[in-house]
């Protein structure tokens, strides 16, 4: 064998040892991500599985600014399998009027480890159609809402509910 051909041969075995070993690398970053994301969720179920949102909302150009009082009691949530970023809470909502217990399939994504309730125009039956982002961090939640040609924010705190 010539000398230029180990060389050529000498740099694919580099390669390949390479490709291999970044391979099991990215695979195993893969199942560390993948038990990191799952304690994320499990996190997110435990968090908020029997728990109220005790906080306020306001009405964007309504009033003097100060907050409304809100109630969100939320029974379970669960991440729906193989439906991508969609999770099922099944929440009781008291705000003004109303006082309805529903399950609703929502998206949540995730900023790192944050997890932002994500509502595009969707329609809760009895209610409206509606659209939000919700943070939850820690045990807080803020976020922003809009139903038809009202809006504004809402903010405040995630306990256990009472039996």
């Amino acid at each position: 064998m010539n000398v230029n051909r180990m060389n050529w041969m000498g740099s694919l075995g580099v390669a390949v040892s390479i490709l291999l070993f970044g391979s099991s690398l990215a695979f195993g970053q893969e199942e560390a991500k993948s038990a990191s994301q799952e304690a994320q969720f499990k996190a997110f179920e435990a968090l908020l599985t029997n728990a109220k949102l005790v906080g306020q909302f306001t009405i964007l150009g309504k009033g003097d600014g100060m907050g409304r009082k809100e109630a969100y009691t939320i029974e379970s949530v669960k991440k729906v399998p193989g439906n991508g970023d969609f999770w099922l809470f099944k929440a009781r909502m008291q705000y003004g009027g109303t006082d309805v217990t529903l399950p609703m399939p929502l998206e949540v994504k995730w900023a790192g480890d944050t997890p932002v309730i994500t509502l595009t125009e969707t329609t809760i039956p009895g209610l409206g159609t509606f659209s939000a982002r919700v943070v939850i961090h820690g045990k807080q939640y803020a976020g922003i809402w809009k139903h038809g040609e009202y809006g504004g924010q809402m903010f405040g705190v995630v306990k256990k509910a009472e039996k």
